[in-house]
C-alpha cells in the first residue's frame, strides 16, 4: 500500500525494468469507488483501474493517446481501465494517472468528473513540450552511445568532432572514411523513423552505415540522459579539454538543458545492428525528375529493420556498445 494515492515513479520504473507485473491499491480496502493502479504483465504498461457501480460506463477519451476500457477483475467487479497507447509517453502518463486518481481518492470526485478536469487542466501543458520528448531523449542517449563507442577507438577529440548530427548535417557522424546515421528506439520492433530524401544515402565515396538502437526501461540500474550526458562531459573535460566547448554547443543544440526534468532510466534492449546503407528499406528517388526532386520538400517515413542480418563487416567502432 503507498502513502494516499500517489506512487512514485521511482516504484513503478523499478517494476518496469524488471518486466514484472504488479498492483498498487490507492483507496482504503472499505472505499468506493476502489481505484489501483497497476504495471501490465510482462512490465509492458501502465494503467488506473477504478471500480464502476452498476449504473455507470466508463467515460470517452477524445485524446488518441489514451484509451479507457471496461474490464472484469477475477471477482467479476467491473472496472474502468485507462491506459496510453505510446509507450515513450509512459513518464508523463503516470503524472496524469496520478492527477486523476488523487481527485478520485483524495477529492471524492467521481471518475468522470476527474478524468475530465484533469484533461482540461493539463490540455494547456500537453500543447507545450516540457524540454525534450522522450523520442529526442532516447535519440539523443542513442548518439551519446555511439560517440563513447567513437571514443574508444578514435578519441574524445575526433569523437567530439565527428558528432555532426546536431550542426543539422545530413547524418549523425562524420568519421575519417564513413558516415554513420543512429536511429533510437524503445520499440520491440526495430522501427525508425526517416527524416528527408537524403537522410540514408551515402555521400559520394563514403560509406554511410545504419546503426539501429534498441532502449528499454532500466530500473534501478538504468541511466538517465542526463547521467549520460555528465559521463561524457566529464570524460572529455579530462581527456579532450579543448573540445567541450564544442561539445556543449552540439549538446545545446540538440535541445538538451540541465534543469529540464529527467528521471526515465534506460538501458540497452539488445546489440546495435549495424546495416550497410543499401540493403535498407527506402525511399528510392532514382525515378524522380529533376523538378519533381526540386519540389518534393519534405519527406518522412518509417523503416522496420527487425530481422534484417547485420552487416558481416560492419566497421568495429561499434564494439562494446553501451551507455555512458
Amino acid at each position: 500500500m503507498t502513502d494516499g494515492p500517489h506512487v512514485a515513479w521511482t516504484e513503478v520504473e523499478y517494476f518496469l525494468g524488471q518486466g514484472q507485473a504488479t498492483t498498487f491499491p490507492l483507496s482504503p480496502p472499505s472505499a468506493r469507488p476502489q481505484v489501483s493502479y497497476v504495471v501490465g504483465r510482462g512490465g509492458r504498461d501502465i494503467a488506473l483501474l477504478v471500480e464502476l457501480d452498476r449504473r455507470h460506463r466508463p467515460p470517452r477519451s477524445s485524446l488518441p493517446t489514451i484509451q479507457i476500457d471496461q474490464i472484469k477483475d477475477r471477482a467479476g467487479m467491473r472496472l474502468a481501465r485507462i491506459s496510453t497507447t505510446q509507450v515513450t509517453l509512459m513518464r508523463d502518463f503516470h503524472d496524469l494517472l496520478t492527477a486523476v486518481a488523487d481527485r478520485i481518492v483524495t477529492h471524492g470526485r467521481t471518475l468522470d468528473q476527474a478524468f475530465e478536469e484533469t484533461v482540461r487542466a493539463w490540455s494547456a501543458l500537453l500543447s507545450r513540450p516540457r524540454g525534450l520528448s522522450t523520442q529526442k531523449r532516447l535519440g539523443l542517449m542513442g548518439e551519446l552511445a555511439t560517440m563513447r563507442c567513437v571514443a574508444g577507438k578514435h578519441g574524445w577529440e575526433t569523437a567530439v568532432e565527428a558528432w555532426t548530427g546536431p550542426e543539422g548535417e545530413e547524418h549523425d557522424f562524420g568519421l575519417p572514411d564513413y558516415d554513420l546515421e543512429v536511429k533510437t528506439t524503445a520499440a520491440e520492433r526495430r522501427r525508425h523513423t526517416i527524416h528527408g530524401i537524403g537522410q540514408l544515402d551515402s555521400a559520394p565515396g563514403r560509406p554511410l552505415w545504419f546503426v539501429s538502437v534498441q532502449l528499454t526501461r532500466g530500473g534501478a540500474n538504468g541511466r538517465t540522459l542526463s547521467d549520460c550526458v555528465r559521463a561524457v562531459r566529464a570524460a572529455v573535460a579530462e581527456q579532450a579539454p579543448a573540445s567541450l566547448n564544442r561539445l556543449d554547443r552540439q549538446l545545446a543544440a540538440s535541445g538538451w538543458a540541465e534543469d529540464v526534468p529527467d528521471d526515465e532510466r534506460w538501458t540497452p534492449r539488445s546489440e546495435p545492428r549495424v546495416l550497410d546503407a543499401p540493403s535498407l528499406p527506402r525511399l528510392d528517388t532514382s525515378s524522380f525528375s529533376d523538378s519533381a526532386r526540386d519540389r518534393v520538400t519534405d519527406v518522412q517515413y518509417t523503416i522496420d529493420v527487425t530481422g534484417l542480418d547485420p552487416t558481416l563487416e560492419p566497421p568495429s567502432v561499434m564494439a562494446d556498445f553501451r551507455l555512458p
